[in-house]
């Protein structure tokens, strides 16, 4: 099956980032990836090198997934910077830094999923980030208490500065009024990002759209959620109403694949 293929990579690589606290080990695990990746696509698939654990299972099978939907190797070692970004980034300056960020680590998921959902418009692989963008500042928002915890402050500085809001606030049992309006600035951006990638639908293969719409519902409700809480996102994990609402339309309208608009 082609999900497992490219999500195992994605998972593997994760678990190097995620595990254990030594950063020069980390960097070294995720070089070893970045090298067995490329000697995977050069070879169709054969690894040679010294691969770290579980390359030689995956990668054969991804290498013909890439192939197969004209996957560019450049999705996954972007994916692969992003991991690294997390081992040594703990803020961002600037929206356009996390806007990065971003797209290492979701974008690129977004694009390599199109690619196997299938397209024929070049707009797709633009829209398909965008979305990734949507879902990763969803997930920013929600874990904004977390990531803090663990030493990491995905907003941007300049962001904390308009709403007067310090790192250390993030760190409360309740967020701030400024917190809450600085979250709810960021949803604005989510949102944007979900109304201009929704068109997506329209631009891949019909059997793929269920997928596609599937996800754009999970994140989109997760979001309108955080919204009905007024961004009280400190307690308990925030998750969407198992009984909500397809929430794309708060912002658009988004067609289930049936051609029905939903609510």
């Amino acid at each position: 099956m082609v999900w497992p293929r490219s999500n195992a990579f994605m998972r593997l690589v994760d678990d190097v980032a995620d595990e254990g606290n030594d950063i020069a080990a980390k960097q070294r695990g995720l070089a070893k990836w970045r090298a067995a990746l490329d000697e995977g696509v050069t070879s169709n698939g054969a690894v040679n090198i010294s691969v770290p654990s579980g390359a030689a299972a995956v990668l054969p099978a991804l290498v013909d997934t890439m192939r197969r939907y004209n996957m560019p190797a450049r999705y996954l070692h972007d994916l692969i910077s992003g991991a690294e970004m997390d081992l040594t980034v703990n803020s961002y300056a600037t929206f356009d830094r996390l806007r990065e960020y971003c797209y290492r680590v979701a974008g690129t998921v977004g694009l390599t999923c199109t690619h196997v959902f299938g397209f024929r418009d070049s707009r797709a692989l633009d829209l398909a980030e965008k979305l990734g963008l949507a879902f990763q500042l969803t997930n920013i928002i929600r874990d904004v208490h977390d990531d803090y915890a663990m030493g990491r402050v995905y907003l941007p500085d300049e962001d904390l500065a308009q709403y007067n809001v310090s790192p250390e606030d993030f760190a409360r049992t309740e967020a701030t009024l400024g917190v809450r309006e600085l979250l709810r600035f960021e949803a604005g951006r989510a949102w944007q990002c979900y109304e201009e990638g929704a068109t997506l639908l329209d631009l891949i293969e019909p059997e793929s759209r269920p997928a596609l719409w599937l996800l754009v519902h999970t994140y989109s409700a997760l979001l309108a959620r955080m919204e009905e809480l007024d961004y009280a996102v400190f307690g308990e994990r925030v998750a969407p109403l198992e009984s909500g609402k397809a929430c794309i339309h708060r912002k658009s309208a988004f067609h289930a694949p049936d051609g029905r608009e939903h609510s």
